[in-house]
């Protein structure tokens, strides 16, 4: 059996002291995958640090959002022909080791999510509230248990990145990913993986702007809006 084509969107901002690891974590890993990193307007040397590393780069000339680097990764890999599309922060929050165990997961089901345990210490005590809270918005808006809704890292079949088109830029593009895929009818499964929230690394997530974000595609969903 001819192993899958695989290719790593890594959505990519100020996150100069970290990517080359990111990178060089998922060739370790997956050593036949293809890497892409979408600059999202960085204004550090992220470009500088991963052009050399990556396959395919992609640079924004300002920030456009997570969801809009996600997007873009998306068309790349499947002009790839990428039989899985895998994502992973550039932070370095998410361990590399574990995407083996995502890709194994999504030949089985359609989407696999890398689930945080919400009861580790090390993820902080808001982040842990709004997790939980939107884990539970979303089993809701698609009637099974969410483990993770949050999560970056994830990986999906190539069927749906294409069929599956969110509209929001920045954060709740994951979110309504998750949603989308839900309601119509792709299995979903998630893998445990470590919580990590490096203490060197500041998250791009913006607790009250992104969280406003997400709460307006939930309440979107949740009234029934039509797909």
């Amino acid at each position: 059996m001819t192993a899958p084509r695989v290719t790593c969107v890594i959505p990519a901002l100020n996150a100069a002291p970290t990517v080359a690891a990111v990178i060089g974590g998922v060739r370790a890993s997956l050593p036949d995958c293809r890497l892409t990193v979408i600059d999202d307007g960085s204004t550090d040397d992220t470009y500088t640090v991963a052009r050399p590393l990556a396959d395919t780069i992609l640079r924004f000339d300002h920030n456009r959002g997570k969801g809009a680097a996600l997007r873009a990764g998306f068309a790349a890999a499947l002009a790839d022909r990428a039989d899985i599309v895998l994502t992973i922060d550039a932070d370095g929050q998410h361990d590399a080791a574990y995407a083996p165990a995502l890709i194994a997961a999504v030949t089985v089901a359609d989407v696999a999510i890398g689930a945080r345990d919400r009861r580790s210490r090390d993820m902080p005590v808001g982040r842990r509230l709004t997790n939980s809270l939107s884990a539970a918005a979303v089993a809701r808006c698609i009637g099974q248990p969410v483990a993770d809704a949050q999560s970056g890292y994830r990986a999906l079949r190539a069927s749906v990145a294409r069929d599956v088109t969110p509209r929001g830029d920045r954060y709740e593009f994951e979110t309504e990913l998750l949603i989308l895929a839900g309601r119509r009818g792709y299995r979903i499964a998630f893998v445990p993986i470590p919580t990590r929230y490096p203490q060197t690394v500041r998250s791009q997530f913006r607790p009250l702007r992104d969280s406003v974000r997400i709460v307006r595609t939930l309440w979107r969903f949740g009234m029934g809006a039509q797909h």
